[in-house]
């Protein structure tokens, strides 16, 4: 078989499983509030990087900027999700989570965070190096893609 088609594969495969184990391995977090896996990724962003304008949230999470805007009015509309004008330039949206929100964000991130950290504290020195130079390639890869697209 194609080396490079068993490499995608693995790929799309491995990330996938890692980020659902991931996603899975705190309290539940937006999962309980009924969201979908697209507003659940904006409210995380969002709860990282309060502040963070629609655009710029757009193009973090690959999302046309229409998709994007709905996602915040029905975020916005279900009371998880604040937008509010930039002070210096009206036209941009700046976004936050609402105190509920932001506190569900924060447990969940830290509960999956403690998680990761436990297991990586088990790697053997070469693994995490391996790992670690994987990362970057990952990276590479990742903006590649993405200036592909523009």
């Amino acid at each position: 078989m194609d080396t490079r088609t068993d490499l995608v594969t693995e790929l799309f495969s491995t990330i996938g499983r890692f980020r659902r184990t991931v996603r899975r391995s705190g309290p539940r977090g937006f999962d309980l509030t009924g969201v979908t896996e697209s507003q659940a990724e904006l409210l995380g962003l969002v709860g990282r990087q309060p502040g963070i304008s629609v655009s710029a949230a757009a193009a973090e999470l690959g999302l046309a900027p229409n998709t994007a805007s709905t996602l915040v009015s029905k975020l916005s509309a279900d009371g998880l999700l604040v937008r509010t004008a930039d002070a210096e330039d009206r036209r941009v949206g700046r976004l936050a989570l609402t105190p509920p929100a932001q506190r569900l964000a924060d447990a969940s991130r830290a509960a999956r965070r403690a998680a990761l950290a436990e297991v990586l504290d088990g790697l053997d020195p070469e693994d995490a190096r391996a790992l670690a130079a994987g990362l970057r390639v990952l990276a590479d890869i990742t903006e590649e893609l993405q200036e592909k697209r523009t």
